[in-house]
């Protein structure tokens, strides 16, 4: 077991940011350390479910707490900002309390939030409740990325990040499939209780296969608190403006600007801070390594198409084509259930062929599935979905832990809690500008498209005419005895009927963003260094 214990020697301080453990020396790591590394997988895969499980049920939680649709999407916004405050910040939680009593004590705090957030009777105390539920869970994405290049010997990382790429792609997927099933039979107050039971699993086998290891208070008074608070202020604030941004005109909003300068200086100041001082909060540093530094804006350009898809198939089935919240969770399911079946064959891919290639055909299936909804019609419904979302379920199957590898492939292991801590970060980073951009971009094409049709829909053509008389005749027929106001209704439902089909080719536009994107991503992953070494997991550690 000495594979597991703590170094705290003051010549290496840095190896203090593990999970706990030097790195695997032998080529098979013990069953002890298998159950660790499932457990907090959990943990991952339950804290990535939560920025999704919502986005199905958003106007039924928007009902029972009493806010507005304009408001409502807080609900998600405020998880993800506690989730991407700290992120960065588990490194330096972990060296200073240690590994163990961090992932211990946060699981446990994101569970009774969770519980927390059922019981919320109105917006203001649901978003405490979700900002403290991300806070508490986003370090559960790291610590278990962490794990696997800590704890598992090389030629067996692939299955590590094979583990962690099926929470990562497959929670988001199936998120808004088991949020919807729940809020339509049973209410949407369990959605947050599917924490509880595998929280208590994680935290209970963590308890007994992670070993003690002691605390170093004494970096309580090293911490960069300058650098703690400026990004804190500085990313809450930015994803404030994202969120609000579409909904206020935004600069022609003056709380847009406030809040858009408060994000620019602090994150300004929290950038310099961190190149400057002796032990920074965030080591930047580590983006100037080749692998690293191309891996992890990749994974930026991949967070935005993962969270932005999954943004766009639930608002446009609900808009467009009126889906309930288990319909458009059994729409979205095809985007998961495959992944279960792919991901477990990525580790063997990995050790035969070079894991650069294996994630670029991946983004390039991403991207495949995206230009295949970039003609949608009022008639592209769920049937329609399901072989583009299909084409995605495999294209971010082989994507993930290929990318995950080789960005790790040229970070040391004593680096690797830092390292995943920037990742991590950065993807949900892309994930929030995503959401917030794609959300725009809906609004704006809708607007152009419907200027656009609307300049040939008029009462001089003889098509135009002859429609409206045709629905006059129908609303005749069906009840309104006056031809007035039949017209009068035949004009409002065409110029529904319009606005309809422009929203619909606001979200196909919105979806040719998204495989240009993944494109550029694609790019990133070939400008990467070869990885090193037998194992192509390991990448040159």
């Amino acid at each position: 077991m000495s594979d597991l214990v703590l170094s705290t020697s003051s010549a290496t301080p840095r190896r203090s940011v593990t999970a706990a453990a030097t790195p695997a020396t032998a080529n098979r790591a013990s069953a002890t350390v298998w159950i660790s590394v499932m457990a907090a997988m959990i943990g991952a895969f339950m804290a990535i479910l939560n920025i999704q499980i919502t986005n199905a049920s958003l106007l039924d939680i928007e009902g029972g707490i009493g806010t507005g649709v304009d408001n409502g999407s807080w609900i998600s916004t405020s998880y993800l900002i506690g989730e991407i405050v700290v992120i960065p910040l588990t490194d330096y939680l972990s060296r200073t309390f240690s590994y163990r009593n961090v992932i211990l004590a946060f699981a446990s705090l994101f569970a009774a939030f969770s519980v927390a957030c059922a019981f919320t009777h109105d917006l203001p105390s649901m978003i405490v409740m979700r900002g403290f539920q991300g806070f508490f869970g986003g370090v559960l994405i790291p610590m278990a990325f962490t794990l696997v290049f800590t704890r598992l010997p090389k030629p067996q990382q692939p299955i590590g990040l094979a583990m962690f790429s099926l929470a990562v792609t497959f929670a988001p997927a199936i998120g808004p499939t088991i949020g919807g099933y729940l809020t339509e039979n049973y209410g949407w107050q369990t959605i947050f209780f599917v924490n509880v039971i595998p929280t208590v699993a994680m935290v209970t086998t963590l308890y007994f296969t992670l070993e003690r290891q002691p605390m170093q208070l004494g970096l309580l008074a090293e911490g960069d608190w300058f650098g703690i608070l400026t990004m804190a202020i500085g990313l809450a604030s930015l994803q404030a403006v994202l969120e609000e941004g579409n909904k206020d005109d935004w600069l022609g909003s003056p709380f847009i600007v406030k809040l858009a300068v408060v994000a620019a200086v602090s994150l300004s100041v929290f950038l310099a801070n961190e190149l400057l001082v002796e032990k920074p909060l965030v080591r930047l540093r580590l983006l100037t390594r080749r692998s690293f530094g191309f891996g992890t804006t990749s994974a930026i350009f991949l967070g935005f198409a993962l969270f932005g898809t999954v943004y766009l198939l639930p608002a446009y089935l609900g808009e467009v084509q009126h889906y309930n919240a288990e319909q458009i969770g059994a729409v979205l399911a095809w985007t998961g259930l495959p992944q279960l079946v792919l991901i477990p064959l990525i580790p063997k891919l990995m050790q035969r062929f070079d894991i650069r290639f294996i994630a670029f055909t991946g983004m390039s299936l991403f991207a495949v599935s995206a230009f295949m909804n970039t003609t949608m019609s009022l008639d592209y419904s769920g049937d329609q979905l399901f072989l583009p979302n299909v084409v995605r379920a495999v294209g971010q199957a082989l994507t993930l832990a290929p990318l995950s590898a080789i960005s790790l492939g040229s970070v040391a292991p004593q680096d690797a809690a830092a390292a995943s801590g920037i990742s991590n970060m950065m993807r949900n980073l892309g994930g929030a500008v995503g959401t917030a951009l794609l959300s725009t971009i809906v609004t704006k094409r809708e607007q152009f498209h419907s200027n656009i049709i609307g300049q040939s829909v008029h009462l001089g053509r003889e098509e135009v005419r002859a429609r409206i008389e045709q629905m006059t005749n129908f609303f005749i027929a069906h009840g309104v005895t006056d031809p007035a106001a039949a017209h009068r209704q035949a004009i409002v439902a065409l110029g529904n009927a319009v606005k309809q089909q422009a929203l619909v080719m606001g979200f196909s536009d919105s979806f040719a963003v998204v495989g240009v994107v993944l494109v550029i991503a694609g790019i990133f992953i070939l400008l990467t260094g070869k990885p090193k070494g037998a194992s192509a997991a390991g990448g040159g550690h």
